[in-house]
């Protein structure tokens, strides 16, 4: 049997994680010669190929010097850190990826913490060398000086902290010792992979079988796949085996074992430990679960992760288009959507609240609550979603929220516009430098709930050029009220369709979101008002023809092009009294109170 390492990739956002695993692939012999290959082939989502950034972790496996290497390809976005922590328990190193310009930013800190919390071996590739305004030396001492960071932070004085560091650019797949190195091969880095440093998988190949549920996937096929590493003795087809879930004990017979070979799953007649595995028979298995041998009684410790710090309160769609176009969304299955999700990820959590068509599901960020919503809404579904809200906590006897480190990379001459805005959400600037040309990278501590809908206002102020990222810090004492926007919104008084005539004369009022013939009914937004208070607008008015006045004899009506509404969009947007109507084919804003007569303007 061949010797298994098991190594996670691990980066933050954008700096090549995926790009590096296609050209592994290429140069490791996975793909027959000419066979067709596609851009970053581990991000098979299609979320993720839209949005360009991994969402799920995901294995693989390729053999190199007569050793199998099993590679997890992680999320690199603060959001989906559960993800992160959930791989590092499969595997015994990583290699950490970063920017050769960049440097080290918050994720690169959040994964390096969870790596050295588990004493993971950790080696350094600084991608993207080739970039004209790479600073090799600066970011491998600032990689340094993270690491002896973390390491005095944690009190583990024995880590040993000799690492590797290599050189490379993932997509033109080469990586040196040396940086000056312009082109190669990635055989040096697979050299490393399969070499002394990282260490075997530290399992028990002679006791009883030990397995824990890292993730579930689900076939058509097979039903639900349990996914791990085998952590102790070995596993065959057919074996009786028992589930410890965190109520109950189950026993089963262990249907199908299948095991990476390259991008694909095959099926094989046994396992041994050390070995990432999925195995399937029984469906009621969750990640954190332990299946094992049925002679056992101690589980494995379950998978213990950070809290969630953002909440958004979903709905079954009320609004007078509801199920027009798509299929109507009942309470019951809303729940169920919830709940696969919750199983699928542990880093989110839901609840029920006392109306029994209002669900509160909670996660790591916007982004990632927004994901789920979005493969709701594919599915052909509708529903509405509130405002994200922070979590709050009572610490001895004090109302706290969550706070974070944003770190900002801006042009210089918008520096003072960022910091403005991020003042008026209780933003403080903690450090401050320039680096490259002509750029700074800036640090603030904020709120959690500051960070709610900054992001598109921040590609705007620094005209597409800035980089943001984030990372939890601790929870202090709450600050007080927040304005969610400046700006109150247009609201439609009654039910019909936008006409030309009427968004041509309300264009003083405000910037709309609506174009001409769309479907509006009362309470509905259709823009954003140019003041603090809402108002609300006939935007269905027709202009009236008579013997006087023809459609043709007045100015040609020009309206100024609107924005393409998404999802991540109106969550931003919307207020507390507000909904995002969520359809397959429309992304709809509209007023918790649809009456007009019954809400207020003044906010």
């Amino acid at each position: 049997m061949k010797p298994i390492k098991n190594i996670a990739i691990v980066a933050h956002v954008d700096h090549g994680k995926t790009t590096l695993i296609d050209e592994i692939f290429k140069q490791s012999g996975i793909y027959r010669e000419g066979a067709e290959t596609t851009e970053r082939v581990m991000d098979s989502g299609d979320l993720e190929k839209e949005r360009g950034i991994t969402i799920t972790a995901k294995n693989c496996s390729i053999e190199w010097n007569d050793t199998k290497l099993n590679i997890v390809d992680t999320p690199g976005h603060a959001d989906f850190g559960g993800e992160v922590e959930r791989s590092l328990m499969m595997v015994d190193g990583i290699l950490l990826l970063v920017d050769a310009a960049e440097g080290p930013l918050p994720q690169t800190r959040y994964v390096l913490q969870k790596a050295l919390e588990r004493r993971l071996k950790i080696a350094v590739m600084i991608n993207k060398i080739d970039r004209h305004d790479e600073r090799h030396a600066e970011v491998k001492d600032e990689v340094e000086d993270l690491i002896l960071d973390l390491i005095d932070q944690s009190g583990m004085d024995d880590y040993d902290i000799d690492i590797p560091f290599l050189y490379g650019s993932g997509r033109d797949g080469y990586a040196s010792s040396d940086p000056a190195a312009r082109e190669g091969s990635l055989s040096t880095l697979l050299d490393l992979f399969t070499g002394d440093y990282y260490p075997l998988p530290k399992v028990n190949t002679e006791g009883e079988f030990k397995f824990l549920v890292t993730n579930l996937s689900y076939s058509s096929y097979l039903g639900t796949l349990m996914i791990g590493r085998i952590e102790e003795g070995k596993v065959t087809k057919n074996q009786p085996v028992k589930i410890m879930t965190k109520d109950k004990e189950k026993n089963f017979r262990v249907a199908n074992i299948q095991i990476y070979k390259g991008l694909e799953q095959v099926m094989v007649e046994e396992a041994y430990a050390g070995e990432i595995i999925s195995i399937s028979g029984i469906d009621i298995a969750q990640i954190g679960d332990t299946v094992c041998a049925t002679t056992l009684e101690t589980p494995l410790p379950r998978i213990e992760i950070e809290p969630p710090t953002v909440s958004i309160s979903c709905s079954v769609n009320t609004s007078p288009l509801a199920g027009q176009e798509g299929e109507y969304l009942t309470s019951r299955k809303l729940e169920e959507f919830l709940q696969d999700a919750c199983r699928h990820n542990v880093a989110l959590k839901y609840q029920e609240t006392d109306d029994p068509k209002v669900f509160v599901l909670k996660g790591r960020g916007e982004l990632q609550l927004a994901i789920v919503f979005e493969e709701i809404r594919r599915k052909g579904f509708e529903l509405m979603v509130s405002r994200p809200s922070v979590i709050t906590r009572e610490i001895d006897g004090v109302l706290s929220e969550p706070f974070e480190n944003v770190v900002v990379d801006i042009p210089e001459d918008c520096t003072g516009a960022v910091t403005e805005k991020m003042a008026t959400r209780k933003g403080v600037m903690s450090a401050m430098a320039p680096y490259g040309d002509g750029r700074a990278k800036v640090e603030f501590v904020i709120p959690s709930r500051g960070l709610i809908g900054l992001r598109s206002m921040f590609l705007t102020l620094t005209r597409g050029e800035g980089l943001m990222s984030s990372y939890f810090l601790d929870y202090r004492p709450h600050i007080g009220k927040m304005l969610a926007r400046a700006n109150g919104a247009l609201i439609s008084d009654r039910k019909g369709k936008t006409t030309p005539y009427a968004l041509f004369n309300l264009l003083s009022s405000g910037k709309q979101f609506l174009k001409p013939g769309e479907a509006v009914y009362e309470g509905m937004v259709i823009g954003e008002h140019t003041r603090q208070n809402d108002l609300n607008v006939n935007c269905c008015r027709e202009k009236h023809l008579s013997s006087m006045r023809t459609a043709g004899k007045d100015v040609n009506i020009i309206l100024p092009p609107i924005k393409n509404r998404t999802l991540d969009w109106a969550i931003d947007w919307i207020d507390d009294d507000e909904w995002v109507e969520i359809t397959p084919e429309t992304i709809r804003i509209r007023k918790k109170v649809l009456a007009s007569n019954m809400r207020h303007v003044k906010r």
